[in-house]
This record gives structure tokens, C-alpha cells and sequence, in this order.
């Protein structure tokens, strides 16, 4: 006999207090469930139940025994469900928090291949600079960029977010000459109010780490909303490559001082903990690993 129907039988029989009602759970004669029972203690040397024609009782072995046998197919439950959702169609929402400018130029232009390899699942992508609560708010996933805090959360780390310093054309025409970061102060300077970006830049050059005060009359907490800004000739930007790039491409606007290291930010996917990742999510996380994972640096 199978050995763990056996224990199936065993623990159902405790559970159910009599080998007919345990007969009728598994659809098989009282006979049958005896004989499990009698198999497991034959190989166990042991008694498990304490049996009379009205009444049974775990013994101090057998209720071990039980507490054992239960757990175990409990593990073996989980372990046959975690195969079936490794086979199974990738399927359901997920629901999404990503930065604003990271989310609009990056992740953003990339749905559409995901969803329609993916023909079953559907996103629901929320685009926020405000630090959200993966769980209390119920986002299956968030990217992050920055340091991270202690979260008891999943991390997987993805290039780091590179800024690029950058003005259009018309606006360096009429200003004084850029030949070093510290020649901002007499710049105007397109303000980004989320984070630092709205007092000070920093840089790396041949004379080492060093932060610039900025100032202008214009500052956001929308990166998008400074681009037009920057390309009208307001002022000097620095922001994300992935939103500017484009704008530098059609000569829109001009990299400048790439000769200075703008100090990149550390950018992550964050995940809940649980024991195993439902499918819909698996292929996501793999999709955005290999879209904006660290090795397309190379």
C-alpha cells in the first residue's frame, strides 16, 4: 500500500472519529481503512488507536504520530499546488506602483509587449512619487528608487536610475557659458520639488564628490512637467535619462558637462514575502528584470 494515502487515511480517521465515516471521505470499505491503519503500525512497530467496537483514542505514540502526519500533508498539499502554478497559464491583475517619470517613459512603453505575451493577465499601474504601502494598500509590486529601509519585503535590484544635465538650445544661447558644475549659480535651474533635486545637484568630477546649490523660478514634483519647461528654454534640467534622452536625440535639448558623473540612485522591485509567487507575478518580475535589470548596463 501507498504509504501516504496510508497516513491520509489515519489523520482523516482522527479527524473524523470512526473508520465508516472515514470510508465514506475516501470511498472505500471500513475494511480498507483498517487495513491502512494496520499497515502503518505494522511498519511503525507501534499502536496509533486505541480501537473498541463503539470507540477509539489516539494512543501517546499515535497522537505524536498524528500531529506529524498532518503537517507533512500539509507540505505535500502546498508543494503539488506551487508545481501546478509553475505549469499553470499565467493569469489575474496585478497591481502596480511605480515613480512617476520612471513609469511614464520606461516602464510604460514596455506593457504593451508584456500584455500581449501575456494575453490573460491584465495591470492596473498606479503612478505616484509618494512612497506607498505595498500591503495595506494591496499593490502586488512596487519599484522604488533609493535607498531602502528594513521592510521584511522581497528586493530585486535593477539598474540604477541615472540623471542627465541638460538645457535647450535657445536657453544656452542667451546665458553665460557652462564649463563646470559650479557655474550653475548663475543659472536658472529647472527645480524638482520630491526630492533634493530642488536645492542642490550633486556631481562627480576629476576633483572629486561635490554638491551645487540651485535656484530658479520655476520648480515641480512632476518631472514631465518640467521637459517642456527645459525644451521652451526656461532653464537647466536634470532628470531622468530615460524621459530626456529622446528630447537630446532630436536636438531638443543639449547634454551638457557629460564629462561630470551625475551620482546614479539605486532602483529596486519590492515584493511581498510570501512562500511562493503566483505565476502572473513570476513573469513579470522576470520581464522587468530582463528589461531594466542591472546586465543591460553591458
Amino acid at each position: 500500500m501507498d504509504r501516504l494515502t496510508s497516513m491520509s487515511v489515519f489523520v482523516k480517521a482522527v479527524e473524523l472519529g470512526s473508520f465508516s465515516a472515514t470510508a465514506n471521505a475516501f470511498n472505500m470499505s471500513p475494511q480498507l481503512v483498517g487495513k491502512h491503519v494496520r499497515m502503518l503500525e505494522e511498519h511503525l512497530n507501534v499502536r496509533l488507536l486505541n480501537r473498541t467496537t463503539r470507540h477509539q483514542s489516539l494512543t501517546e505514540v499515535g497522537r505524536a504520530f498524528y500531529e506529524r502526519a498532518k503537517n507533512i500533508l500539509a507540505e505535500v498539499e502546498e508543494s503539488e499546488a506551487i508545481a501546478a502554478q509553475i505549469n499553470a497559464t499565467p493569469r489575474g491583475r496585478i497591481k502596480i506602483s511605480a515613480p512617476t517619470t520612471f513609469g511614464t517613459h520606461a516602464l510604460a512603453p514596455q506593457l504593451p509587449e508584456f500584455l500581449s505575451t501575456y494575453p490573460e493577465i491584465s495591470i492596473d499601474l498606479s503612478l505616484t512619487n509618494r512612497i506607498v504601502d505595498l500591503i495595506d494598500e494591496g499593490f502586488d509590486l512596487v519599484f522604488r528608487v533609493g535607498e531602502l529601509p528594513d521592510s521584511g519585503l522581497i528586493a530585486r535590484k535593477l539598474k540604477p536610475y541615472q540623471l542627465i544635465l541638460c538645457a535647450a538650445p535657445l536657453y544656452l544661447k542667451s546665458s553665460p557659458p557652462i564649463n563646470s558644475p559650479k557655474d550653475l549659480k548663475y543659472h536658472e535651474c529647472l527645480g524638482f520639488s520630491h526630492t533634493t533635486l530642488q536645492t542642490h545637484w550633486q556631481f562627480e568630477g576629476a576633483e572629486g564628490h561635490f554638491s551645487v546649490p540651485v535656484s530658479g523660478r520655476f520648480m515641480t514634483d512632476s518631472g514631465d512637467a518640467l521637459l517642456p519647461a527645459a525644451i521652451a528654454g526656461l532653464g537647466i534640467m536634470l532628470q531622468s535619462a530615460e524621459m530626456v534622452t529622446p528630447a537630446i536625440e532630436k536636438g531638443l535639448l543639449v547634454h551638457l558637462l557629460p564629462d561630470y558623473h551625475v551620482p546614479t540612485r539605486p532602483m529596486h522591485i519590492l515584493y511581498a514575502s510570501n512562500r511562493h509567487v503566483l505565476p502572473k507575478l513570476r513573469c513579470f518580475i522576470d520581464f522587468c528584470i530582463k528589461k531594466f535589470g542591472e546586465c543591460e548596463q553591458s
